[in-house]
């Protein structure tokens, strides 16, 4: 089958330049390596840019067919490239345009990207997640949050912007970076002391939990991942059976109160007392070999390759009701 693969690296195929831009590309290493997956799945590949220019791209690539059958489905990698919520830009195209395609719509990109969006929804699902308020000066009342606290992006993702602080003084001037960096509000919320989990989703009405990854901090005295300093992983999670099904569950719960479809991953902190609290949702978690979600579909059993086709395969089904069909030789497709 045609498979177009959709991501983001050239930015300037737009008509205007304005609001704010992506602070991060899509990895080239990550992306050729889900291009290979495809292609030794067996199916025609074309990369394309999720820009305005996307669906001529794909109406040459996966022209529509007279009777109306699939021509083609679109494995979206694309964060989007400026202005508001702009994981669900490439989503809300192909939606508009009838072509399926891999993850999550746009309601289920735009809940949770939203990281307030996201608590408020798990907190009305009975969820557990860290006391938390919304701030754009730093000023504002805390009410009841204690110290200390974590302050990131309300939209962002990756661990960009967090920053973790011990006093009031300190949370007025991290609220301001995040303002003025990222252009957008910052969450602010309690810091939970304890081991960090990652749970790996992969289907739909059946949904798969692969096995937990648990970010090891070493002998760190805190107990953060930044973008620049990323924690070792231990998978499978060292954890006890019982807490590790009420993480199981709750990432289950996650997924669905976030309307999630196809693949995502939950983060998750496990206080001292062995209390898991969500932190956030990843609905279009990396795909890259060192990723704590490729890490836990290779502890599940699968290769890199045959997880990206299982991907693939899942949302074939839920939009076709079968699994997806093979070419028997792969190739790349140049468009005219």
């Amino acid at each position: 089958m045609r498979v177009g693969i959709v991501w983001n690296h050239d930015y300037t195929g737009v008509i205007n330049r304005f609001g704010r831009s992506r602070p991060l590309d899509n990895d080239p290493e990550t992306v050729k390596g889900v291009v290979a997956a495809l292609q030794e799945g067996g199916h025609e590949t074309l990369l394309c840019e999720g820009d305005k220019g996307l669906l001529a791209t794909l109406e040459r690539f996966m022209p529509p067919d007279p009777q109306a059958r699939p021509c083609g489905i679109v494995f979206n990698m694309a964060d989007g490239i400026q202005g508001e919520c702009r994981d669900i830009h490439v989503p809300a195209m192909l939606e508009m345009a009838g072509i399926p395609y891999t993850g999550s719509s746009p309601l289920g990109h735009g809940l949770s990207s939203d990281k307030a969006i996201t608590k408020r929804l798990l907190r009305d699902g009975g969820v557990r997640t860290p006391n938390f308020r919304v701030m754009r000066r730093g000023t504002e009342s805390i009410g009841d949050l204690r110290f200390p606290l974590i302050v990131k992006p309300r939209h962002e993702c990756g661990s960009l912007g967090v920053q973790l602080v011990h006093r009031p003084a300190q949370l007025s001037q991290a609220v301001e970076v995040i303002v003025t960096q990222y252009a957008q509000d910052a969450l602010v919320e309690e810091y939970i002391e304890g081991r960090e989990i990652t749970t790996a989703l992969l289907g739909n009405e059946d949904l798969e939990v692969l096995p937990l990854v648990e970010r090891d901090f070493g002998d760190r005295e805190t107990h953060l991942a930044t973008w620049e300093e990323a924690p070792h992983r231990i998978c499978p999670a060292r954890i006890g059976s019982k807490v590790a099904t009420k993480v199981r569950d709750i990432s289950v719960a996650t997924f669905r109160a976030c309307h999630c479809r196809d693949y995502a991953r939950v983060d998750i902190r496990i206080d001292r007392s062995g209390q898991p609290f969500v932190l956030e949702i990843n609905a279009l978690p990396a795909l890259d070999k060192c990723s704590s979600y490729t890490q836990a579909g290779m502890a599940a059993g699968y290769s890199l390759s045959s997880l990206v086709n299982r991907i693939l395969d899942v949302a074939h089904t839920r939009y076709f009701g079968i699994g997806m069909p093979k070419n028997a030789h792969a190739s790349n497709f140049l468009p005219s």
